[in-house]
Formats: C-alpha cells, structure tokens, sequence
C-alpha cells in the first residue's frame, strides 16, 4: 500500500505521518548501528570467556598434576 493509502485507513494526516517520519525516522538508524555495535561486543565478550574457562580447565589440569 502507498503512503495516501495507509494514512487514510488509519485516519490520520498525510501532514502527521511525514511530520512523524522526520521526528523519529532518524531514531531507527541509530538504534540499528547501535544493536550492530552491542551484537560486535557481545561476540568479543563470549570470546573472552572462553578463552578464561579454556584456560582455567588447563590450570585445574595442571594442578591436579596430570597432564
């Protein structure tokens, strides 16, 4: 459906959807740069502790004496 055709459906302005769109169309390319950024830190973050469960395994190993 095109933009005249929605707005009519819900009863609202042309005016009011485009005055709307200005406001916060802006809102959701900066929400989605910044769920890229939180999903970037999530995958070094799981890195991290796997690298410290990794190592702390190969500690417990080594302080049991059998390695």
């Amino acid at each position: 459906m095109k933009v005249p055709e929605v707005v009519r459906e819900l009863g609202i302005h042309e005016a009011t959807y485009y005055l709307w769109k200005e406001e916060h169309g802006r809102e959701r390319v900066d929400q989605m740069r910044r769920l890229k950024g939180l999903g970037q830190e999530s995958v070094r973050l799981r890195k991290a502790v796997y690298d410290l469960a990794l190592d702390k395994m190969i500690l417990q190993e080594a302080a049991k004496g059998s390695f």
